[in-house]
């Protein structure tokens, strides 16, 4: 620490000096601090008696602030004069050669240093070793980082960081030296430093990339998938990392000894918590009597019992696994010791981050409330009630202890953008050249209520909606919804002028349950889309027959579904679940009576949906989402002399059903023996989907799936007519709301299929 004229100490010395009172105190050169913070931090008044000591203490205190470069001061007489130099300030702050936009943000906030700090060397010094540290993080090695500097002014100055990358280090051979029992890549999988994959560059390979940072911890994971297999006593050496600098290639060996596997001997519990009993507790515990030991299976089981606990209210309860090893049986005893501590209840909930989002909006779906007892379960499901809202980035709840008996729920909310006004166009390859404009809001004015207005005009549709939502009316368990809409749809076969409108009122029970009641009205007018296909021609009166409806449907619906879901877009962990019921009534009188005596024909139809989703970050450390979907519909109730309208029949093809087919395309044909033949709509139609989902882009919010399409459609059964396709889709949380672009293939092909290998959406779900 530079402190000029500090020599002010023997200048003060002497009996004369020593008996002088300060009279005035004047400082110059401030721009940080005010005089009056300035007398506070000096600690010397009007009246004191001039003293080196206190004098010297006083401008160590001043460089104490850390926004001085210099501090000295002068004496006249009993005038005291503090003389400062301000440290500039960083008017700019860039850093070159490192990344895209979002890339460099991240880092500046890593780096500890912004724009209007105070230009230091030291943090300067250490900003410059953060790069170089995460790029080590990141595989590169060599890396040198120039700061160069500019004037701004006669205050400030401008700071760059020029980054010239070094090489990154790829992994070309790793061994397990002593590693019999596992293979290596079981050993290898959890780990952050692995062996370059063949064709590695692809986003499921192992690129091989050694993350120089995270190598130390590399042995620790290793021990871990031996305690996983029931090898207590297994060792693991450091890695030892060889790097040939003229290529850049690296080996990495690690010494292992194995030692014995472990079985599971005795399993207790020590508890005295009044309402739980020890035996149907052992009984929901994974780790048996006779099972190899799994340090995975011992943590889930003590977070298990820790949950239980917390739901009877002990939210700091502690649970010690006590492992007693036989080393001549080879078994190992456990003992869970449950510690509760004290009941713990709700004194406030505090929320934070909601710009928009009204705080009753939020509250809503917190389980927990001021004066409640803790409960974890309870906990838990207000996180996921508020991810599954789609109002929220990100979601977090974190308890605050306030005394023994009493905490405070932070509830901390990161908002995503839930409202858009777009209009834009694009091209489909069903839709052809499209137009679109819309006003959509799923948390308008930041009430909970999901309005939005909008149309669409393509080459073979023309559309237009009115939908509103209040899940919440009124903060009661009670939702209302009403949907409005006209549309003009080109069918492959027929074309359809539709308008209608539902109105739905619903109820959430039972925490992820929700019921509703509605009723429905459609005026529809479907016309035979006449091809120009002479060899068919001798059939366009049959057709006619078959797709001109002209008529009026009232129904009534009900339905139920199920969602324990953790987010609205993205979710890693839960179930969807729905079944809807339509009772329809048809009128109309556009009908052949010759060939349908009884008209149209009134039916029920039955749809149901299913939607499994695992995310596997916490078991291979990868953000890698497996999902399972599941589709059905039936049409019943009508009679063997009676219509059902084509469109209202079922058809399979296109987004949501079996992805590399065009919309409806997958049908029953009005002559089975001829694939050219129209499609005519089937009763029975069932479809499922397996998807993994991993990250593209964080920074852009871009994820890759790769699926698995199955469906079958038919009029009599199921399974008349069965397609599958395979493919890809970027999926991405867009500013305007999520898109998935997907790219398909069919597998099983047949003449007459009409085939899409690309499709594009918005607004769904992933």
């Amino acid at each position: 620490m530079k402190m000029k004229k500090i020599v002010f100490s023997w200048i003060l010395m002497g009996s004369l000096l020593l008996a002088q009172k300060v009279t005035q105190i004047k400082f110059e050169g401030l721009s940080h601090l005010s005089p009056s913070v300035a007398m506070e931090i000096a600690d010397i008044h009007v009246g004191d008696e001039m003293s080196a000591v206190k004098i010297n203490e006083s401008i160590k205190n001043f460089f104490s602030q850390g926004y001085f470069k210099d501090v000295w001061v002068d004496q006249n007489g009993g005038v005291l004069v503090y003389h400062f130099k301000e440290k500039l300030a960083i008017a700019n702050l860039e850093i070159k050669g490192y990344g895209s936009g979002d890339d460099t943000d991240t880092l500046s906030k890593s780096m500890g240093l912004k724009k209007g700090d105070l230009y230091d060397e030291s943090r300067i010094k250490k900003a410059k070793q953060e790069i170089i540290s995460k790029l080590e993080s990141e595989g590169y090695y060599d890396t040198v980082v120039e700061v160069t500097t500019a004037p701004v002014g006669e205050s400030s100055v401008s700071v760059t960081f020029d980054v010239n990358k070094g090489e990154k280090i790829k992994i070309k051979k790793m061994n397990f030296v002593g590693a019999s029992e596992i293979g290596q890549s079981d050993l290898e999988l959890p780990l952050a430093n692995k062996e370059e994959d063949f064709l590695g560059w692809m986003p499921w390979r192992n690129d091989g990339v050694a993350k120089v940072d995270q190598l130390e911890y590399d042995a620790y994971r290793v021990k871990d998938v031996y305690m996983k297999h029931g090898y207590l006593d297994a060792y693991v050496s450091k890695p030892l990392m060889r790097v040939d600098f003229g290529s850049y290639a690296a080996k990495v060996d690690y010494k292992v000894a194995e030692g014995a596997q472990y079985r599971v001997g005795k399993v207790s519990i020590a508890q005295e918590v009044e309402g739980l009993e020890n035996e149907e507790l052992l009984g929901d515990l994974t780790l048996k009597e006779g099972k190899i030991f799994n340090i995975d299976r011992m943590r889930k089981d003590v977070k298990y019992l820790e949950e239980e606990v917390g739901n009877l209210g002990y939210a700091y309860a502690k649970v010690s696994p006590q492992m007693n090893k036989d080393a001549e049986e080879k078994t190992i005893n456990l003992q869970y010791v449950i510690q509760p501590g004290e009941k713990v209840t709700i004194n406030d909930v505090l929320i934070s981050g909601n710009d928009t989002t009204k705080d009753r909006v939020i509250r809503r779906y917190i389980y927990l409330a001021p004066g409640d007892l803790y409960n974890a379960v309870d906990l838990k499901d207000s996180k996921n009630a508020l991810g599954r809202t789609g109002f929220f980035e990100s979601v977090d709840i974190e308890s605050q202890r306030v005394s023994e008996e009493k905490i405070n729920l932070l509830v901390k909310v990161k908002e995503a953008p839930t409202g858009s006004i777009s209009a834009g166009g694009g091209y489909g390859s069903y839709e052809g050249l499209m137009f679109n404009a819309s006003v959509s809001d799923r948390n308008i004015f930041g009430s909970g209520i999901d309005a939005s207005a909008g149309f669409e005009i393509s080459e073979i549709s023309t559309s237009y909606n009115l939908s509103f939502t209040n899940p919440k009316v009124w903060d009661s368990q009670y939702s209302l919804g009403l949907n409005l809409y006209k549309k003009d749809y080109e069918y492959i076969d027929f074309t359809q002028d539709q308008i209608g409108g539902t109105l739905m009122l619903g109820r959430q029970f039972l925490r992820n349950f929700h019921g509703s009641v509605g009723v429905g009205y459609v005026d529809n007018q479907s016309e035979f889309a006449d091809n120009n296909d002479s060899l068919y021609s001798y059939l366009d009166d049959v057709y006619k027959e078959l797709y001109d409806d002209k008529y009026k449907k009232g129904s009534v619906f009900f339905s139920l579904s199920y969602d324990n879901t953790d987010d609205f877009y993205t979710p890693r962990e839960g179930m969807i679940a729905s079944v809807t019921t339509e009772l329809a009534n048809v009128s109309g009188d556009d009908v052949n009576l010759t060939k349908y005596p009884g008209g149209y024909g009134n039916f029920v139809k039955t749809s149901g949906k299913v939607g499994l989703y695992y995310g596997l970050e916490d078991w291979i450390d990868y953000d890698m989402i497996l999902r399972f979907k599941g589709r059905m519909s039936t049409i019943s109730g009508v009679a063997d002399n009676e219509k059902i309208p084509t469109a209202e029949k079922l058809f399979l093809g296109g987004l949501g059903s079996v992805r590399g087919y065009s919309p409806y395309s997958i049908s029953p044909l009005y002559d089975p023996s001829d694939p050219y033949s129209r499609r005519s709509g089937g009763k029975y139609s069932a479809s499922s989907s397996i998807e993994a989902s991993i990250p593209l882009s964080e920074a852009a919010k871009m994820r890759l799936a790769f699926f698995y399409d199955y469906g079958m459609i038919g009029e009599d059964s199921f399974d008349e007519i069965k397609r599958s396709s395979t493919g890809a889709m970027i999926e991405w949380q867009s500013m305007f709301g999520p898109i998935n672009l997907v790219f398909a293939k069919p597998i099983d092909e047949e003449p007459g299929d009409d085939t899409a290998s690309f499709e594009f959406s918005m607004g769904s779900r992933f």
